[in-house]
């Protein structure tokens, strides 16, 4: 599964993960960093007086690949 990580640091310095698991995955690095910026400016995301967004430091698409082992709830 692919998801866009967009990392932001706090009013306190410390940095903030937003994973987003349903992105569209042909999303160019300008509209991304706009979309950063306007998540930064909305003050949305806050944990008791620490603002979570507000400064865009980076953004990348994870891509996640599942290794099963065994899957013994298949159905039979």
């Amino acid at each position: 599964m692919k998801s866009l990580n967009l990392t932001f640091k706090t009013n306190k310095g410390k940095k903030h993960l937003l994973k987003l698991s349903y992105a569209n995955s042909d999303l160019d690095a300008k509209t991304v960093r706009q979309a950063m910026d306007l998540i930064a400016t909305s003050n949305l995301f806050k944990k008791g007086d620490e603002q979570l967004c507000v400064t865009p430091l980076s953004a990348k698409y994870v891509d996640t690949v599942d290794t099963v082992l065994f899957n013994d709830a298949t159905d039979k």
